[in-house]
């Protein structure tokens, strides 16, 4: 595989899982509720892992009374979405030119360092299980792959064009 397609199918990859977090913020509620039916306390599920069950419903729960009571809440969780939507889109300059936007990647790479501190505090702060934590930092732990090979290609793509240039 060529640096440049290499380096083409891993961003594709990268935005693909960005577009697909956004999105999957907007309808929360719904998603929780078909979580909180197979895995909730309710259910045979709860037998094996009643952590997890407990902690299912109770975001079900919370979530579900605080919409009803005041849906202007679930507009955070939009502007969420928006959030990965755009950032989504900020990775097409380094598909148009790797060398020239590989600050995007190394952007990147720090917001993907930056969600385990960020998750670990801020989930303490507001009781999130460890767990629950451990979820969200992954984000960042797995995100940081694809960028990191992304990286290096880019870097091994400009070594390349660099002695290339010498040469003629």
């Amino acid at each position: 595989m060529t640096p440049n397609l290499k380096i083409r199918y891993w961003l594709y990859f990268f935005i693909v899982g960005m577009l697909f977090s956004g999105v999957t913020a907007i309808p929360l509620e719904w998603q929780l509720g078909i979580a909180n039916q197979y895995l909730g306390v309710d259910t045979k599920f709860a037998e094996l892992q009643p952590g997890l069950s407990f902690w299912v419903t109770r975001i079900y729960t919370g979530l579900s009374s605080t919409y009803s009571e005041y849906p202007f809440i679930a507009y955070g969780t939009d502007w969420l979405a928006f959030a990965h939507i755009v950032l989504a889109i900020l990775f097409i300059g380094p598909l148009r030119d790797p060398i020239k936007n590989i600050w995007v990647i190394e952007f990147g790479i720090i917001c993907c360092v930056l969600v385990v501190p960020f998750a670990m505090v801020f989930g303490s702060i507001r009781e999130i299980p460890i767990f629950w934590r451990m979820a969200d930092c992954s984000f960042g732990v797995v995100g940081i792959i694809p960028l990191i090979i992304v990286r290096n290609e880019i870097k091994a793509l400009e070594s390349s064009l660099q002695r290339s240039n010498l040469k003629s």
